[in-house]
């Protein structure tokens, strides 16, 4: 993958976070239930923001990588597209991270209420199951760019509908590893 449209990176659906004009987009493939993630969502991703996303230097896009096909994953990532449905994908996102380890059909109304998202909408999408094609191709998608496990990221330099140079990093690691990465695409930009 040296150059492409973007759609062969993101799809209509995927959350996005930072100035569409950025020359840098990071994706990550994750899984809420993953520890390494929550690292990344907990340790990295704050001062990644402040750096990059906040001065429109990089734009952030999450990808789902559900381990497993059943199970507290691949629930958390429906219904972090079901808060989607109702503008609050982020807001869900943070809560589904910051109770990672917790996550059971209980706490996850708990965070739905917290978000404020219209209950009964959001249960009626959780029922439906309606995401859950999208959300294991997404996985599909992270496993065909050669990412094992979780999480995963791609750093692509873009001018916003194409790019022109991808690099991969896997792992829960620190912004110094992703700033080398980063600073190297917006040299070239």
């Amino acid at each position: 993958m040296t150059s492409g449209l973007l759609t062969d990176i993101l799809t209509p659906s995927t959350p996005l976070l930072g100035d569409p004009k950025a020359p840098v987009l990071l994706v990550e493939f994750s899984d809420f239930t993953c520890g390494y993630c929550g690292r990344f969502y907990r340790e990295t991703l704050p001062p990644l923001k402040s750096t990059y996303l906040k001065p429109g230097k990089v734009r952030f896009a999450y990808r789902d990588y559900p381990r497993d096909e059943k199970g507290w994953g691949l629930v958390a990532a429906h219904a972090a597209r079901c808060a989607g449905e109702q503008g609050k994908f982020w807001e869900m996102h943070d809560k589904l991270f910051d109770q990672h380890a917790n996550l059971g059909t209980g706490v996850i109304m708990k965070l739905a209420k917290s978000v404020q998202l219209n209950i009964p909408a959001f249960e009626a999408c959780m029922d439906s199951q309606k995401h859950t094609e999208a959300i294991l191709a997404d996985r599909d998608k992270a496993k065909r760019l050669g990412f094992p496990g979780t999480p995963g990221f791609l750093l692509v330099r873009t001018d916003g509908k194409r790019f022109s140079e991808v690099s991969r990093v896997s792992g829960a690691l620190p912004l110094a590893r992703f700033s080398i990465e980063i600073d190297r695409l917006l040299k070239k930009h």
